[in-house]
Parts: structure tokens; sequence; C-alpha cells
């Protein structure tokens, strides 16, 4: 009665533990454990029930107090305070703005350069393949809803099979991590004027510093592979690698019209919300299917899916005396609102105008994003980022159109959708916009 109790960790959950020491009156209860200071989970309801405090300690800590101190030791539990405000929001801010501008600006890169344009460069198409034609891919209506259900669909089956999935998902980002870095450095590396001499020997010859490349690539996603669970340093690779995932998921796939972009960002807004409030009331722990997947709860050898940008927290917490905890966010809160914020890139190229559209958009995702940290900050729980971040993006872009007098086009958007359709070739597809485009023009 009256006693701090330590007890060793074992097969009985944390919560019966609590209960029977609480039963017999004590005043605290210490589980020492010999693999690591693993965070402890169960029923909400359960633990509202205790009265007394539960925390974790190594094993080995308690072997030197009871070496050094003796037998009768006397203890006492100290939290540091919390801060309200932790500065690796800041880099994960930083993070998250840059890729959605240099994502999005390289999206509409190839338009750019080849000077194309709604009127000036449509006949050109006629007489040569578009250059991303084969590289990338339009997401159309019927897609977008295709994608969400197999979005809902994945995340429920990680939620009750997460042991046996996760090392799919692992498996399947080291591969898209290889090509996405290879892309975008090889995309830099072919402005270089040099070191351009052939695989001798080869049918198709192929650059040297290419075939470099590619090994390279291998190897850093395989060095990710195998250290993926040292949280002190492979951090900062696995953010690299998740940078370049969703730079180039940005620049293959593409959004033919502010349609397509409003039904996707509003379906997926749909599922973060629901994922994050609504399923803690179907749930046995009362726990949202998103933050138990997003945080790995449901593995029991430490593995954690690689669909986050991780930074780890900078302000000495509770929280980051025990292992190095990390503030997150999902490579969906980057990759969903840049697709549009890429078709405002685009969009501004096709209609000549000096990027308003680009500059806003990532201008209202900055903000959509210092949002979402205010809320995480006021209310200290998970928010689902798109919660703020498509009503901001959707929102500045329609009002833009609406100011400019550009909604219809905006709406239905270029000749992208157009060119792309099957058993529709350049010239019919020419035809058949340049009409309302040279009207438009000739009204601005």
């Amino acid at each position: 009665m009256g006693k701090l109790i330590v007890v060793m960790r074992g097969n009985c959950t944390f919560i019966r533990k609590a209960q029977i020491a609480q039963k017999h009156f004590a005043k605290a209860l210490l589980i020492a454990s010999l693999d690591g200071l693993s965070p402890p989970s169960g029923n909400k309801s359960d633990t509202e029930k205790l009265n007394i405090p539960i925390a974790l300690i190594d094993y080995r800590d308690i072997l030197t107090m009871r070496k050094m101190l003796g037998e009768n030791i006397s203890g006492a539990l100290y939290s540091p305070p919390v801060p309200v405000l932790d500065y690796s929001i800041l880099i994960i801010f930083i993070i998250a703005v840059a890729t959605v501008a240099f994502g999005s600006y390289w999206s509409g890169m190839d338009e750019g350069e080849s000077g194309h344009s709604i009127l000036s460069d449509s006949r050109r198409q006629t007489n040569s393949e578009d250059k991303t034609k084969d590289s990338s891919a339009m997401l159309t209506p019927l897609s977008v809803v295709v994608f969400v259900v197999i979005c809902s669909v994945m995340i429920v089956l990680l939620y009750f099979f997460y042991k046996w999935l996760v090392y799919m998902v692992i498996g399947i980002f080291a591969l898209a991590a290889a090509v996405s870095v290879y892309n975008c450095l090889a995309a830099l590396m072919k402005r270089i004027p040099y070191w351009k001499c052939k695989v001798p020997y080869v049918q198709r010859r192929i650059e040297v510093r290419l075939v470099m490349l590619a090994l390279f690539c291998v190897t850093i996603a395989s060095i990710w592979v195998v250290f993926r669970n040292a949280d002190r340093w492979i951090w900062t690779l696995h953010d690299c690698l998740g940078v370049a995932f969703c730079l180039n998921f940005m620049k293959t796939l593409k959004m033919p019209h502010f349609k397509s972009c409003v039904i996707l960002l509003v379906l997926l807004l749909i599922y973060d919300v629901f994922f994050v409030f609504i399923t803690p009331y179907f749930t046995k722990n009362h726990e949202s299917i998103m933050v138990e997947v997003a945080a790995g709860s449901g593995s029991t050898t430490g593995e954690k899916l690689p669909v986050v940008i991780r930074v780890p927290r900078l302000m000495p917490s509770v929280a980051t005396l025990c292992g190095t905890p990390f503030s997150i966010l999902g490579f969906g809160d980057i990759i969903v609102p840049g697709l549009l914020v890429a078709y405002c890139r685009r969009f501004d190229l096709q209609i000549n105008t000096s990027n308003i559209y680009f500059i806003l958009c990532t201008t209202a995702y900055a903000v959509g994003m210092v949002l979402t940290f205010i809320v995480l900050i006021v209310t200290k729980m998970a928010q689902p980022a798109l919660l703020y971040l498509v009503p901001c993006t959707l929102v500045t872009c329609a009002v833009t159109a609406w100011i400019r007098k550009e909604v219809k086009i905006f709406w239905v958007g270029s000749d992208y959708e157009m060119m792309n359709q099957v058993g529709t070739t350049g010239e019919e597809a020419v035809e058949t916009l340049s009409e309302p485009v040279s009207e438009y023009r000739s009204k601005k």
C-alpha cells in the first residue's frame, strides 16, 4: 500500500497490470522492459477507470538503481513541460510547400520549353508526339473515383492485416523511390552537356552516366530497406526518397481539367475526414483507422508504413525522452493538392498568363498548411490536413477564375483531354479546339 510497484513486461496487458496494482493500493506502476520502450496501447474506456500513473522503464536502469541505491528506493514521477510549438513542423512546412511548388513547376516544363500554348503550337502537335504523352497519365473523373475506392479498400485492409501488408508497401515504396530518384536526377543530368559517352556493343546505345545513375538509385533504395528502422538517422534518407516520390508522382500523373481536380480533392477530403474522425466510433479501441495505420500501431515488429514525411521533434518533452518521436505529414497531403497546383501551372502556360493561378494556388496551399498546424496545436489532436488544404486551394482557384472571367475554360481545361482521346488524331483535336479558343483569346 502506498508504494510504487515495478513489474516486468510480459504477455499480460499494461491495463491489466495497472488494474491489479491499483486494486492493491499502489501509488504508481513502473513496467520494466527488456525490448525497448515502445508505447503501450489499449482500450480507452478501460484506461479511463485507472487512477494511478503508468510508466515504462528500461530493465537495465532498474538493475543500476538497485546496485547503487540498494533495496529501499524512493521515487517520484516528473513530466517536463510540453512545448506549445515544436520547430519540426516548420521544417515539414518548408518541405511540403517547396515540393508542391517545384513539382508543379516541373510538371509544366515540357510545355514551357516547347513554347506550347493552345493556339501557337497546336499545329506542331499534329506532326510529332507530345513529349509527355508516353510518360504521363491523365486522371479522368472515372479513374478518380476508382482511385479513391482503391485507397479506401487498401487502408481498411492495412488496418486488419497490417503485420503482413506492411512489407508489401515497403517493397512497393522501395521500387517506386528508386524509379522516382532516377527520373528526378535524370532530368537534371540531361541538361549537362558532358559525359554523354554510350555503352559500347549495345544495340540501343545507352549513356554510361544513366547506367551509373540507375545503379546509384538502386543502391540508395537498398540502403533505406536495410536500415529503415534506424530512426535516429534514416529519416533524412527516407524524406529525400519521399520528396522524390512526390515530385515524380506530380510530374507523371496529370489532371486534364479543373473538373477532375474538384472530384479528386473533394472525394479524398471525405475519405480523410471519415478515416480520421468517423472511424473511432466503429473501432474497438476508439482510435481512428488513419492514425492507427500511419502510426503502425498494428505492428508487433515496429515496422512503419513509408508513406509520410518524418522529422524528429526538436523541442525536449516527455515524448522525445522515450524513443525518437516524429512530426509527420502524409505523402497524400502533398501530392493531392499538388496535382491541382500542377494543373494551374500548365493552365497558366497554355493561356499565356503570368503564372497567376500557379502563384495563388501555391500560396493557398501554404495558408492551408498553416491552418492545419494551428488547429493541431490548439486541439492537440491528429488532423486530416486535406480538411484545410482542399477548401483553401479549390476556393482560391475558383475565385481567381471568376475574377478573370475564365471559369468556363478553366473548368473544361486545355487540349490535353482532347489530344489524349483514343482514336482522335492530332489534326482532329486541333480543328475541334481552335474555334472556341480563338474566340476566347480574341476576347482577352
